[in-house]
């Protein structure tokens, strides 16, 4: 099976008044294309930083990724965007919905950045899969927590990613509507076949994935296939 990411001997450290600080040190892991994975961990161990290098958002000290057979540190930044635009989904936990942009546009802005000539037609078929064919023309201030996170979900989807990357998906919102973001979730991404990575304080959502990365203190404790039961 082809691996969709290779990452290898990673590190990061951030500088502040005190020194520096080392955020990840040394991870290395590969993730399958069509896998879905967990990376949980306690607060401070890395994973969100993880999670945006393994994206292109930002750069390691030392290490390489490769990302959809493309080598990050190969590519300038408007390389790594447009490799974004074109194989990657993100979903984060604030939303980043663009305010002044209704639900439909929000979700057509990744396709339309491709230039496709249907993107108000997939906007709103993936708007009607998650469940808001009513809300087309709302703005984010106008949408619960968990509708803009179905609106966020769709712009994910939008692009046909080969990977989707998930930071605390569920983190501001109550248990009950978190479960129903999850279950879409996994049910688009099961029916797009997208390799699916969520970073998670929750080991509930973390168990319904193929495979787990735990993080401490910025090092690797385990990284552990799934025993379904």
């Amino acid at each position: 099976m082809t691996n969709i990411l290779n990452v290898n001997n990673l590190k990061k450290t951030y500088k502040n008044d005190a020194g520096s600080i080392t955020v990840l040190d040394d991870i290395s892991f590969e993730i399958a294309e069509g896998e879905t994975f967990a990376i949980v961990g306690p607060s401070g161990s890395g994973k969100t930083t993880l999670l945006g290098l393994c994206a292109g958002l930002d750069q390691p000290d030392n290490g390489t990724i490769e990302l959809c057979g493309k080598e990050l540190h190969e590519l300038n930044e408007d390389e790594r965007a447009r490799l974004r635009n074109n194989k990657v989904g993100f979903i984060f936990q604030d939303f980043q919905l663009l305010p002044t942009l209704t639900a439909m546009e929000n979700v057509s802005v990744p396709l339309e950045l491709q230039g496709a000539k249907n993107a108000r037609k997939v906007a709103m078929e993936l708007l009607d899969k998650v469940g808001l064919s009513k809300r087309y023309n709302h703005y984010p201030s106008q949408l619960s927590g968990g509708e803009q996170q179905r609106v966020a979900l769709a712009r994910a989807f939008s692009n046909g990613p080969s990977i989707l990357f998930a930071d605390e998906p569920t983190g501001n919102l109550d248990e009950e509507t978190g479960e129903k973001v999850v279950q879409l979730l996994f049910d688009l991404n099961q029916e797009a076949g997208t390799t699916l990575v969520i970073v998670t304080h929750d080991l509930d959502l973390a168990q319904r994935n193929q495979r787990i990365l735990r993080l401490k203190g910025g090092k690797i404790m385990a990284n552990e296939r799934v025993v379904k039961t």
